[in-house]
């Protein structure tokens, strides 16, 4: 199998080179009244040569002429046997698996099967005594004679080279006789194979069959029409002009990859990429004489001095060749117009080569780089600025005159305010206080949310409880309020802050189902890791075990 699979490659017999010649050698196998000896290879072997011609006519068919001449007969036993010679001829077609529907047609391997229709004539062997009168009646030798046959076959081509295959086909031979082995009865039944066991008979033609062994050689020359060396079936490039050399391929060959044949090339040696006319030329799009692949400015104007790079000369560097440079002489590094000649687009003294800010207002003090002067830093330039010595920590957050925002007018600056879209006072960062009635709420849920010993489901004693802080925190939206919880010191540290986590998880999800905005809350466990009281009494753990409300304010 991988000797037949190991290369995929073109079958010689071919519309270009339709004749070949097969070379047979043959083993005859005999079928009928004596017995059988379909690939049968332990009684007396009759071997026979053979020729064939076969014609191509298209992809799945093939037609041909074959014949062979050699010993025939069969030998059940020293009493029971029959031998002569035999010649038979027969035209046959052939059906190809490689024809591009089932197989590919380029495969070396393929299987085929055939049919044909022919004659078989019969003799005696020059080795037998041809003075015996009774000849005829011997029951040892062939009856002369000859018969219709039709053979029918199948087999498997290897092609190793377009000129060369080998071929392994058996044929069996219908014949329109009983009568060549001296045996009338009948053919045999069920008996293909052959066994050791005499064969049962019924009316019948003897047949035979032939295991054919070929050696397969391709007549004829390729079409070759461009005379290039090259067959037409491997030439990728039909029509090559006559006595232009070509590659493995056909093709005209292209030394320097340029895509110009060098029969037709002006200039052999282009360097690999580079884009050429029809003569192999490199393009010179601007026609300055410098090549496109050498060209940097390949668009320079008809008649303008360029430098080695096809770029027009600019003497002074300033960005402006000298055809169209009104001031030839600018300094190196400033910054010039479409015309050559120095910008100073704002009129601040600062050219623009030099100039940071290019746009400052007309008649502004401005600094070396030419920006306007923001001496405190704060966004808003001096001579607009009111608030001229506002902090850094104000940077972002003041108004257009340049003085600290007060978003909620609670006099206390943006930058300072903890609460800066509330007003609060200057004691709370600019917060408000939390309302006095919150405060003693939150206290008392301190100790007055219990829960069941060991989860996080609240007791419904402590329903009432949680319903005012719900209520407390829906009519005060401006809280932002943390759930914490904690622990006393019973159990593991994972265990106790696993708990505490749930249990304040347990408290937000009940205040958001009673109304509370779940953006306005959060929650979190702490464990044991914050006590309020020493864990050593029972006292003291139970005022650990609590939950807290943290109020932050809207930014």
């Amino acid at each position: 199998m991988a000797f037949f699979i190991a290369t995929q490659f073109a079958s010689a017999q071919t519309e270009d080179v339709k004749l070949a010649v097969d070379l047979r050698v043959i083993k005859n196998e005999y079928n009928g009244d004596y017995g059988n000896a379909f690939f049968d290879f332990t009684k007396q072997m009759y071997p026979a040569g053979g020729l064939a011609i076969g014609y191509y006519l298209n992809p799945s068919f093939n037609l041909g002429l074959q014949t062979s001449f050699g010993s025939y007969g069969y030998h059940e036993s020293n009493l029971n046997y029959f031998r002569g010679r035999k010649l038979d001829m027969s035209l046959y077609t052939q059906y190809k698996f490689n024809n591009g529907y089932i197989l590919k047609k380029d495969s070396r391997f393929y299987p085929f099967i055939s049919v044909g229709l022919g004659f078989a004539t019969y003799g005696v062997n020059s080795s037998i005594d041809k003075s015996n009168s009774n000849l005829t009646l011997d029951p040892t030798i062939i009856v002369k004679g000859v018969d219709v046959i039709l053979p029918v076959g199948a087999g498997l081509k290897y092609q190793f080279s377009d000129r060369f295959a080998i071929q392994y086909q058996y044929l069996y031979n219908f014949t329109s006789s009983d009568v060549h082995d001296q045996n009338k009865s009948g053919g045999v039944v069920n008996h293909f194979f052959g066994t050791s066991a005499h064969p049962a008979y019924k009316p019948g033609n003897d047949a035979y069959g032939q295991q054919i062994f070929s050696l397969i050689f391709t007549i004829g020359k390729l079409k070759d029409l461009d005379k290039d060396g090259i067959a037409d079936k491997y030439d990728k490039c039909l029509g090559t002009p006559l006595n232009v050399k070509v590659d493995e391929n056909g093709c005209p060959i292209d030394t320097d990859g340029d895509g110009v044949a060098d029969y037709l090339d002006k200039w052999p040696n282009t360097p690999t990429g580079v884009l050429v006319d029809l003569s192999g030329c490199p393009l010179d799009t601007d026609g300055d004489g410098i090549a496109d692949y050498l060209d940097k400015c390949n668009n320079t104007p008809s008649g303008v001095k360029v430098d080695d790079a096809g770029c027009a000369i600019d003497t002074d560097g300033d960005g402006v060749a000298d055809y169209l440079d009104k001031c030839p002489n600018t300094p190196s590094g400033v910054q010039v117009d479409a015309n050559g000649c120095t910008l100073d687009s704002d009129g601040d003294g600062v050219v623009d080569s030099l100039d940071k800010c290019p746009n400052s207002r007309k008649g502004a003090i401005v600094d070396a780089n030419g920006c306007e002067k923001d001496t405190d830093g704060d966004g808003v330039v001096d001579y607009l600025d009111k608030c001229p010595g506002t902090p850094a920590k104000a940077y972002g957050k003041v108004d257009v005159n340049g003085c600290p925002l007060d978003s909620d007018g609670d006099g206390i600056a943006d930058y300072q305010d903890n609460c800066p879209t509330i007003a609060g006072n200057a004691s709370n960062n600019g917060c408000p206080e939390v309302k006095k009635e919150v405060k003693a709420l939150f206290k008392k849920a301190l100790q007055g949310i219990r829960f069941e010993t060991g989860k996080a489901n609240i007791k419904p004693a402590s329903f009432n409880l949680l319903n005012e802080i719900a209520n407390s925190l829906i009519l005060n939206p401006t809280y932002l309020i943390e759930v914490q919880g904690h622990t006393d010191n019973v159990g593991n540290d994972d265990y106790n802050l696993r708990l505490s986590i749930e249990r304040a998880a347990s408290v937000r999800s009940y205040l958001i189902s009673k109304g509370v905005s779940e953006t306005k809350i959060t929650s979190q466990g702490y464990g044991e890791s914050k006590p309020v009281a020493s864990n050593n009494t029972s006292t003291g753990k139970t005022i650990n075990r609590r939950v807290e409300f943290v109020v932050t304010f809207e930014k």
